[in-house]
């Protein structure tokens, strides 16, 4: 246990040794690449040069030098104009020897057209700027310059040539490259097309022996369009079928000498390219249109299109012709539906109610029979060209869809009238009421056309207000009756009853008629269509005359006002506003009424905006107020039977606005009933409020001209005691001696 104890406590001072130990051992490293550097005789080589783990500024400085055997000669410094030596003068100053720095710490030595005599060693060099000499300041690497053996050639009958194809056609290119170098160099061919300004790979094999696609050329090289093969006499061969308008263009064999480093790295040593054919692609024309415009077509009717089309392609081709459909112009051939289709094969898709046939060598029709609604929209025609290859193939040269055709079918609607009369009408309260939709001058109701009914209900208001209308009942197309919010627990209770009498005749029963079923009644009619897909669609609504149920009562007439005596008042005032209700008619007990009240306020001068609840009171005395954002509250109570007032406490800005209230009076009935009456909305009335200037500003006055005299009078006293004790002088005066004059007579 002692002995691991020692070990650990060793253990921290053994990282500390090997870190101070690292840390001295630290210094410069300048780096070339590895040796040698085997380069093609009139090329333009670069060999680079970095330094790192240096003191010293960030920007360094490098020294080349040469040498054939032993002695060094200098070429060139990136400090030192003076530097080079004099065999080296010409060429630095022409610029064949010349330095590019690519960072603060690397540069590059760049030779154009190196020559034999250039072989050698070539030392780079950085002055020190350390603080201690540690590491290597400079760094040697050999170059070997060898002959040009690389050969690159097109066609033997001459150097390019010129090719004029027809879109589909298929074409080989050849041309052969070779190298005759000493040492153990690989080629890399690439073939290149030049359709602007710029060369785009096609095709290439490279140096290791890799076939490698270029950009947009992946999915026909892997389909087999694009080939790259070698043959006899170092040729590689370009082969392309089904020639397309982006084959036409220049095109040109490139090809480069590599040669595996010290390092095993490849390095590329020459590049040489020869421009073998010109190649133009003539596309295909193809146009394809359908005769007619836009087609109107009835309900159950046929409907006839025909794409023509027309091609100037010669020899043996054959047409593939597809029909979609689309709701939309704008759709893409993803969104279409495919309707039908005949292949180049003449092989048509199959169809109950659609058909295509080949009236003649150009021209293809569809047969639409038995139209329905559903396909008014647009059609349009897709044609493609196909030609066979000489491996028997088929392959498609061009393709091109008409312009959509719009076609519209009318539907055939119905003929029918909707009658609504009243069989039972209610004379006082709780008297049933019965009301009969009728169908009349209806054609026979056969298997793809059906009826059925919606129920409205509109209340009769004493004000100009505009009247809704509110669902009571409604039919889906399977006879399913849907219930509105004013009948739904009626209806579940069973006193309001929907019922179909006859196959013409639909009915709406109230068992007890209350006030509130007072109004005007009126019923639609919707026929239904079935469609080829057995789906129903409704073609047509028939509304009836309304109905009026209403019966004279023994109650009030009550009309609503806004009332204030100041409703112009100053931020922080209190502002009083009274809803009043006024009744006209029977007079009732204050007993035998209650009203529910809400007071709401529209924040613009115009009613433009939404209402604003701020406020409510229900009969039962139980006041509900909404939240508030400002520092003003809200009180709302009753202070007489027919008057109820609303207070703004502590008014700010954000309180102007139209305020308006809504009273729903309550009356019970001699029975002890109580039934609620309409709501009744008021005139809205503007509050405005102002800001008191003076009381505003009262405060900052005072409390300003009070400090400004106070400060007055300290200032004054501050003087005053300055003057009086700190800059006081004493003054000594000398002596003077007073003696009187003599008068001049008593002289």
């Amino acid at each position: 246990m002692g002995h691991r104890g020692e070990r650990a406590s060793r253990l921290p001072l053994l990282l500390l040794l090997l870190l101070l130990l690292l840390a001295f051992c630290r210094g410069r490293v300048v780096r070339v690449p590895k040796g040698p550097l085997i380069r093609v005789m009139g090329t333009e080589v670069v060999i680079p040069c970095s330094v790192s783990d240096y003191d010293g500024p960030s920007e360094q400085n490098f020294d080349w030098e040469f040498s054939r055997e032993t002695d060094f000669v200098r070429i060139v410094s990136t400090w030192d104009s003076t530097f080079t030596s004099e065999e080296y003068q010409k060429r630095v100053g022409h610029g064949d020897i010349k330095l590019r720095r690519s960072s603060n710490d690397a540069v590059e030595l760049v030779i154009r057209n190196i020559q034999p005599t250039d072989q050698g060693r070539y030392k780079c060099s950085t002055p020190s700027t350390d603080a201690t000499v540690q590491g290597n300041y400079d760094a040697e690497v050999q170059v070997k310059v060898i002959s040009d053996g690389l050969s690159v050639s097109g066609s033997k009958a001459r150097s390019s040539m010129s090719l004029r194809l027809s879109e589909g056609d298929s074409f080989k290119l050849r041309c052969s490259a070779v190298t005759t170098s000493p040492e153990h160099t690989h080629l890399h061919v690439t073939w290149q097309i030049k359709s602007g300004s710029t060369w785009r790979d096609i095709l290439s094999l490279t140096h290791e022996g890799k076939f490698q696609p270029g950009p947009g050329y992946e999915e026909r090289y892997r389909n087999g369009d694009i080939r790259l093969d070698t043959g006899a006499n170092d040729t590689y061969r370009l082969s392309i079928s089904q020639a397309s308008s982006v084959d036409g263009g220049v095109y040109r064999c490139l090809v480069s000498e590599w040669v595996r480093g010290a390092d095993s790295s490849w390095q590329k040593i020459q590049e040489k390219s020869v421009e073998i054919a010109s190649v133009a692609i003539q596309r295909t024309a193809l146009d394809v249109v359908i005769s007619t415009s836009n087609v109107s077509v009835t309900e159950r009717d046929s409907l006839d299109l025909i794409c023509n089309i027309t091609t100037d392609r010669s020899g043996i081709f054959q047409a593939e012709v597809m029909w979609y459909f689309s709701a939309s112009p704008d759709d893409t051939l993803s969104d279409a539906q495919v309707l039908l289709s005949m292949d180049h094969d003449s092989v048509v898709s199959e169809s109950t109610l659609i058909s295509l046939s080949h009236v003649d060598r150009n021209a293809y029709r569809l047969l639409v029979r038995d139209v329905d609604v559903e396909d008014s929209g647009y059609y349009f025609c897709q044609a493609a060209v196909w030609v066979p290859l000489h491996n028997g193939s088929w392959h498609k040269v061009v393709e091109r869809t008409s312009a959509p055709v719009s076609v519209v079918v009318t539907a055939l609607e119905p003929d029918y009238e909707v009658f609504l009369n009243a069989s039972k009408t209610p004379k006082f309260s709780d008297d049933p009421t019965e009301l009969n939709c009728r169908i009349a001058n209806a054609q026979d109701t056969e298997a793809n056309l059906r009826f059925t009914v919606s129920w409205y209900y509109q209340q009769r208001l004493r004000s100009d207000d505009v009247v809704t209308k509110e669902l009571l009942a409604t039919m889906d197309a399977d006879w399913t009756l849907l219930l509105g919010d004013r009948s739904r627990e009626r209806t579940q209770n069973g006193e309001i009853i929907f019922s179909k009498k006859a196959v013409d005749t639909f009915s709406l029963r109230i068992q007890w008629t209350s006030e509130s079923d007072r109004g005007d009644y009126f019923c639609v009619i919707s026929a239904w269509t079935r469609h080829r897909n057995n789906s129903w669609v409704k073609s047509k609504d028939v509304t009836s005359a309304s109905v009026s149920i209403f019966w004279a009562t023994q109650g009030p007439v009550f009309n609503v006002s806004v009332h204030s005596d100041n409703p112009t008042i100053y931020q922080g005032e209190l502002a009083d506003l009274l809803c009043i209700i006024t009744t006209e008619g029977m007079t009732l007990e204050p007993d035998d009424m209650s009203f529910d009240v809400s007071w709401f306020a529209v924040r613009s001068f115009a009613l433009d905006r939404e209402p604003i609840l701020l406020a409510s009171l229900d009969r039962r005395g139980i006041v509900s107020q909404s939240r508030r954002n400002g520092s003003s509250d809200l009180s709302l109570e009753r202070i007489s039977p027919l008057e109820f007032r609303l207070r703004v406490h502590g008014c700010e800005d954000h309180d102007f606005g139209n305020h308006y209230c809504i009273v729903t009076p309550w009356v019970r009935s001699a029975t002890g009933v109580w039934q609620r009456e309409p709501d009744i909305k008021a005139k809205p009335i503007f509050l405005s409020v102002k800001m008191d200037v003076l009381n505003a500003f009262k405060y900052p006055l005072l409390i300003g001209i009070g400090l400004a005299t106070v400060i007055g009078l300290l200032s004054c006293l501050i003087g005053y005691c300055s003057s009086r004790w700190c800059c006081k002088k004493e003054v000594q005066e000398t002596r003077r001696e007073r003696r009187r004059l003599m008068s001049m007579e008593m002289d």
